[in-house]
């Protein structure tokens, strides 16, 4: 090995090593290593930021704007509205919930369509009176799963098909990834739906606890008649079957500002009249969106509080990027910084109310807070927290349903048919969706993930330092001598499940920067098409079943659904294997050698 070859070892081998250990956040550590590369000669200055301008990088950070507008647009309503029921059996709504996931997935960022569906899981679940720990961890791997069918549905297919264009002069289009992707995708979600679920431990004991907040009233709102609404004139014991429905109460009527005491089921309503109604914050703005209703201009005089005056309660997921992640409430100043009080934690099955001001916080944590009415969204942002059930965070804009679905379509068939470079045709969909007021301008860049841009913009200089100096020829040509008197299809076998390993310990982004420059290598070492090769890294980085470190969507669900870190194996393991036994035939046969 050369000089520049052990050297840009070491610093992987370092930076594998961290993340392993998990004390420094990723972006950061790929950040240093990036640094030290340049200082000891490996990386050449003039390439040192290449990483942030890469077309990958710039996908990526868009991918996630769409997802945003698609989300507030409230396209998701549209579909969870007709689709999802709560009185299905577990393996219907496995079924049902998972193909909503996978396909949602395919042409959004895969953690933005959990981070959407979540709260409908749990809400769905609540409404069936089982765990939410039964249908999470489906969910999830669906999501991861409906991520391969497209170049934009993960970071992996993206960086992939950039290092393709780089290495062989053309990038992988939008669909190329779709014919092996839903393949592998549908016989996961198969699995999934019918058996793996049941692996699941404590399944049969009924999953985690349900709900953090089940203590404590639901959410007291307001919701305001329109002057052209269809429900003028109805009695109000008209909308009591919509509303259970949508597991909403109503609980009274307001008229002219002042509440109107009593029965008023057979009250016939009129414009501007505001209904009073208690409900979970999801099942609050699908019952305004069903119905199309609007939220009060102005907080009335008279109104009925689930809390103390001035005060609500929220609950909220932490993730790795969070601004409490590691640390405690005391620690980052949670009282005297936002007014707010940290009531309780939980982490799996269990729940602290005592001192809990001082306890270490972890991603995948649930977090019941309580925060000054109306700064439950600031709360939540300035945490960096996603909301267990959207209170206050997001209002769905029905009206801009079809505008931002058209917008994002239109781009997608433009950049499908190559008439318009990826990257410029998502720059243009996020440019309509802020003039168009599908997402606000002040908070376009609240919804980039910088941790994950930082972490492609420093290890894609890494990689094809790496790959110049002739390292990764070298792994490959290991790898194509210990497999040369195996077959071709057992040669990408064994690619894909060093590939999976490596992803279900490391960042699936990191994974996927190291491992395809080797799939290109050891095709020219072995003078086959590298297309098939750059296919098996592409499934192999993107499914992460075995650990909730693997895949963020994997943590996201650690505390909601109650799970421990050894049960992600039980069912994950075995998908794992079908997702190799399902795609390695599909790969030959779709991209032969």
């Amino acid at each position: 090995m050369t000089q520049d070859q052990i050297i840009l070892f070491t610093l992987f081998a370092a930076v594998f090593g961290m993340l392993l250990w998990g004390r420094l956040r990723y972006d950061i550590v790929a950040f240093g290593a990036l640094m030290l590369g340049i200082v000891l000669g490996v990386v050449e200055t003039k390439d040192a930021f290449a990483g942030f301008g890469h077309p990958a990088t710039i996908i990526v950070a868009l991918v996630l704007v769409v997802s945003a507008g698609l989300v507030r647009s409230g396209a998701v309503f549209l579909i969870t509205r007709t689709l999802v029921d709560s009185s299905r059996k577990l393996g219907a709504h496995i079924a049902i919930m998972g193909a909503i996931g996978g396909v949602l997935s395919a042409f959004m960022n895969n953690v933005a369509a959990l981070a959407l569906l979540m709260p409908v899981d749990i809400q769905t679940s609540r409404k069936a009176g089982r765990a939410p720990g039964l249908s999470l961890m489906p969910l999830s791997f669906a999501t991861i799963l409906g991520g391969m069918a497209t170049l934009i549905g993960t970071p992996p297919n993206i960086i992939i098909a950039s290092i393709r264009g780089e290495s062989l002069g053309e990038p992988f289009r939008m669909f190329d990834f779709a014919p092996v992707g839903i393949i592998t995708a549908s016989v996961g979600l198969v699995f999934v739906a019918l058996v793996g679920w049941r692996l699941i431990p404590r399944a049969e004991e009924g999953g985690a606890a349900i709900d953090p907040m089940e203590d404590y009233s639901d959410y007291t709102a307001e919701l305001v008649i329109p002057d052209d609404s269809k429900l003028i004139g109805m009695r109000v014991e008209e909308l009591y079957d919509e509303a259970e429905n949508n597991d909403v109460v109503i609980l009274g009527l307001m008229r002219d500002g002042n509440r109107k005491y009593g029965n008023q089921r057979t009250t016939k309503l009129e414009a501007e009249d505001t209904l009073v109604i208690e409900a979970t914050p999801t099942a609050l703005d699908e019952f305004r969106a069903a119905l199309s209703l609007r939220f009060a201009d102005s907080v009335r005089e008279e109104r009925l509080r689930a809390d103390g005056a001035g005060l609500s309660k929220i609950e909220v997921v932490v993730t790795e990027n969070s601004r409490i992640a590691g640390k405690t409430a005391q620690a980052i100043g949670l009282n005297w910084r936002r007014n707010a009080v940290l009531l309780g934690i939980r982490r799996s099955e269990s729940k602290s109310r005592e001192k809990i001001a001082k306890t270490t916080v972890k991603p995948g944590d649930i977090l019941l807070l309580l925060v000054p009415s109306g700064r439950e969204a600031g709360v939540t942002e300035w945490l960096g927290c996603l909301p267990l059930a959207e209170r206050g965070l997001s209002v769905t804009q029905e009206s801009k349903v079809w505008m931002a679905i058209g917008i994002f379509a239109a781009a997608v068939a433009l950049a499908s048919f190559g008439l318009l470079y990826l990257p410029v045709a998502l720059g243009i969909v996020v440019v309509l969706y802020v003039l168009t007021g599908i997402v606000s301008l002040s908070g376009l860049y609240d919804h980039i993930e910088w941790p994950v841009v930082v972490l492609l913009g420093s290890m894609i200089p890494l990689g094809a330092a790496l790959d110049a100096s002739g390292g990764t020829a070298l792994i490959a040509g290991s790898l194509v001598s210990v497999t040369e008197s195996l077959p071709a299809w057992a040669v990408l076998m064994i690619l894909m499940i060093v590939t999976m390993s490596l992803s279900d310990v490391l960042n699936n982004t990191a994974t996927a920067i190291v491992a395809a420059p080797v799939g290109i290598q050891m095709a020219e070492t072995m003078g086959k098409n590298p297309d098939p090769f750059l296919m098996a890294v592409a499934v192999a980085a993107s499914c992460a079943f075995l650990t909730p470190i693997g895949h963020k969507n994997n943590t996201l669900i650690l505390g909601p659904g109650g799970y421990r870190f050894g049960d992600y194996w039980r069912m994950g393991l075995p998908l794992e294997i079908i997702v190799v036994a399902v795609s390695t035939p599909a790969i030959l046969t779709f991209w032969p050698m």
